[in-house]
């Protein structure tokens, strides 16, 4: 037996968006099922087989592996606001305080197609909504996915803490380890890096540290819970934990990451449920009181349905032929002895 069998049990999703994220307005990916829950497996397009394959050894460890013991039961979450325009920033924000409980908030900025101008009135528009809604106070945090260069951050990050009127911190600011260092060394502001984490080929675990003050550590892209939580300790660093623009299904991995992971630098970056327009399930995955609790979530057989039924013949058989790459890439090689046999015995 072999990968094979259990890419023919897996099924194809298409969920849209409310808005535009990461260039695209759906989330695609396959789930399936094992003894201990379903997996997702969801790597965006522009990644390697190789990368992929750290998503599927994430996905086969929630379908067939077990986790860690918690240290919390619930985890704290933080509001994501797109590179979108000041209005619906502001609206966003409000609903995150008034319906999530939430008062932390992580704002898209240096995206295409938006201006420092731009990001100025949206990062303006979130500490107005903050100080309008009881929570002067909120911590506001800038994701620029590494678009900066050394330069234009020197630049660009000085008005972005005067509009926030000061950021808990900037996301991977700069795409090398190497120019986050020298920022570092510029600034008061706390470098968080993701990229330069989740993307490496191999972690440099000294080169991490001279970077960074926070480490954000999303579960699926690197390997699953098992696989973050050996690197977290490796590393020595605060952690954030975020999704990966996850369906409710998904998120899962990193609410049980989050739950087990000993020092939390605060909000965790999982209420991403809000900005899809579908989900796998009938309820997404939402905060309440500016909490998640740490749980499974089960596709609704009714949803996924229809959530497969968005997906084409040629989308279908891309995952298939994906996933089956990714398994021999990389994933066969990272996921637990366990989970390899389990998988092999499908």
């Amino acid at each position: 037996m072999s990968i094979e069998s259990l890419v023919g049990e897996a099924v194809a999703f298409s969920v849209p968006l409310v808005m535009q994220f990461r260039s695209t307005q759906i989330r695609e990916g396959v789930v399936f099922q094992g003894p201990n829950g379903w997996g997702e497996f969801a790597p965006f397009s522009e990644y390697d087989d190789v990368i992929a394959g750290r998503w599927l050894a994430g996905a086969l460890e929630m379908a067939f592996g077990k986790y860690p013991n918690l240290v919390r039961n619930q985890v704290p979450v933080n509001a994501i606001v797109p590179a979108t325009d000041e209005v619906t920033a502001y609206e966003l924000v409000e609903r995150a305080i008034q319906h999530d409980g939430i008062s932390t908030v992580k704002i898209k900025v240096a995206q295409a197609g938006h201006s420092l101008a731009d990001d100025v009135s949206r990062v303006r528009a979130v500490r107005s909504a903050l100080s309008s809604n009881g929570v002067p106070d909120g911590k506001i945090r800038i994701d620029v996915n590494g678009a900066w260069s050394l330069e234009r951050a020197q630049k660009d990050l000085n008005a972005l803490v005067d509009a926030a009127n000061g950021l808990d911190y900037v996301e991977q600011p700069c795409a090398s380890l190497a120019d986050l260092k020298q920022l570092r060394m510029q600034t008061d502001v706390r470098i968080a890096v993701d990229e330069g984490l989740r993307l490496a080929a191999e972690f440099d675990v000294l080169a991490i540290r001279d970077a960074a003050d926070v480490l954000i550590v999303k579960s699926l892209p690197l390997g699953g819970v098992v696989q973050a939580l050996h690197l977290i300790d490796r590393i020595g660093l605060p952690v954030v934990v975020s999704g990966s623009m996850d369906t409710s299904v998904g998120l899962a991995s990193s609410l049980f990451l989050a739950g087990s992971v000993t020092e939390l630098h605060g909000a965790c970056g999982l209420g991403t449920g809000t900005l899809l327009a579908s989900d796998l399930v009938h309820e997404t995955k939402l905060a309440h009181n500016g909490v998640m609790d740490v749980e499974r979530t089960n596709p609704d057989l009714d949803c996924l349905a229809v959530a497969h039924a968005l997906t084409s013949q040629s989308q279908q058989s891309s995952w298939r032929t994906r996933m089956i790459n990714a398994w021999y890439a990389s994933a066969q090689d990272l996921v637990s002895p366990e989970v390899k046999q389990a998988v092999l015995q499908c």
